[in-house]
């Protein structure tokens, strides 16, 4: 694939021209061109229904049945004929039981089915009077059932077909199965659903101040380093989009090194994403290797955090180039990440709904760049700001439960509504 000709040629010396800082692109622009570079992946995987809890469906699900099957009763207590009651001393003598999985036979005048809920419901009957509106006495010698209430036609019974109906799409194409869309696809019988595959995921990390959780104390951290925390939130956030991740770990510092592990990744990946390394620094390795292998689109984006964003490709693989600050690595994965893996797979709903929530803080510095701040909901209904919203400070990310979607140039006063987009629409 050919290089972009003006981001091609990598530096000879560190004195080479700084190129002119390119305009900043706004977020919903920058998706739009990424997502028009996510085509899905066209293969299909065969899984069973236990096993689909978040893949995308590729097939339509038609129902061959209705759900009810029939209709049947939605509490435990008595079938009856609404015409019989003539008041509150009207006994009814009870001529059956019908639990569920069992089938009654018709009924009579002035009679009454003990009934369970699930248990179709009698020819004949036009009501149930649950058990607890019931007094049971004998009626002749034999068992009876005086009903405290009048019955009404219709009551706690669910019909044919209320549910489901046969011939009815109850799950679309695109969709992303959750626990209760894995239910329903059983209730009308598939015990296999065809899916989109897994996207592959090759991650890694760059900069040799990066150390690894584990490997050394502490205590005994070199001046300038970290510990690497963006590969652990990456990892669990493309295995929570059922990726499969291939996790690379921390690719030194030099140019033949960076080459290496993206030219090995694209050839069994579909995605290479990292975290860091595409500025202009003498250091950074991605932006020359990703260009001399393929191609790259370095985009500054008009959000704060997460102002750098790089998209290329590595032979057939994409590549998605993070900032490295945690927060800023963390909210660009949420923004444009997502949904561009999303996409891969085939899936209609890509964008997470905001909620108008009012703001119970203030906001007096308007920023030129769109701002996702930290929040948290409280008890009285609106949204508490975590005090530093430093793209550095990852624990806003784990004190908030949500972001708020500010606008460019928008200040905020206690009590204005402001959209507000929860972590659990994007975090699964």
């Amino acid at each position: 694939m050919r290089p972009d000709a003006e981001n091609s040629a990598i530096p000879a010396t560190p004195a080479a021209p700084v190129p002119a800082r390119a305009p900043l692109q706004s977020l919903d622009l920058a998706l739009t061109a990424l997502l028009a570079r996510a085509v899905p992946l066209p293969a299909v995987e065969s899984v069973s229904t236990f096993e689909a809890d978040g893949r995308v469906l590729a097939q339509d699900l038609l129902s061959s049945l209705d759900v009810p099957a029939h209709d049947n009763s939605s509490m435990d207590g008595y079938a009856v004929r609404c015409a019989d009651w003539a008041g509150a001393a009207t006994v009814l003598q009870v001529t059956q039981r019908i639990p569920a999985g069992s089938s009654g036979h018709a009924l009579a005048a002035m009679s009454a089915a003990r009934i369970f809920t699930g248990a179709p419901i009698p020819p004949g009957a036009d009501a149930v009077v649950m058990q607890e509106d019931c007094e049971t006495v004998e009626a002749d010698g034999a068992p009876g059932v005086r009903l405290q209430v009048p019955p009404q036609p219709g009551q706690w019974i669910r019909r044919r077909g209320e549910d489901v109906a046969a011939g009815a799409v109850v799950l679309q194409r695109g969709e992303r199965l959750t626990p209760a869309s894995l239910g329903l696809a059983a209730s009308i019988g598939f015990d296999q659903l065809r899916v989109a595959p897994r996207v592959r995921v090759a991650l890694f990390s760059t900069g040799d101040e990066l150390v690894m959780p584990g490997e050394v104390a502490p205590a005994d951290m070199k001046p300038g380093a970290i510990y690497n925390s963006n590969r652990f939130f990456l990892r669990a956030l493309l295995q929570r989009l059922g990726c499969m991740v291939t996790d690379l770990g921390i690719v030194p510092d030099r140019l033949d090194a960076t080459m290496a592990a993206l030219k090995g990744a694209s050839q069994q990946h579909d995605l290479i994403l990292t975290s860091g390394g595409v500025s202009v620094g003498e250091e950074d390795h991605i932006k020359p290797a990703v260009q001399a292998l393929g191609e790259l689109n370095l985009w500054q984006i008009a959000i704060k955090p997460g102002k750098p964003f790089a998209y290329g490709q590595v032979g057939a693989a994409h590549f998605i180039g993070l900032p490295g600050n945690p927060v800023s690595s963390f909210v660009t994965f949420l923004l444009l990440v997502r949904p561009f893996l999303l996409k891969l797979q085939g899936a209609t709903e890509l964008a997470p709904k905001s909620i108008a929530i009012p703001a119970h803080f203030t906001w007096p510095r308007a920023d030129k760049r769109r701002e996702f701040l930290r929040v948290k909901q409280n008890a009285a209904g609106g949204l508490d700001l975590f005090g530093n919203q430093s793209s550095g400070v990852l624990t806003s990310a784990v004190w908030g439960d949500g972001l708020v979607d500010n606008p460019a140039g928008q200040t905020i006063a206690h009590g204005d509504t402001v959209r507000f987009i929860p972590f659990s629409a994007l975090l699964s």
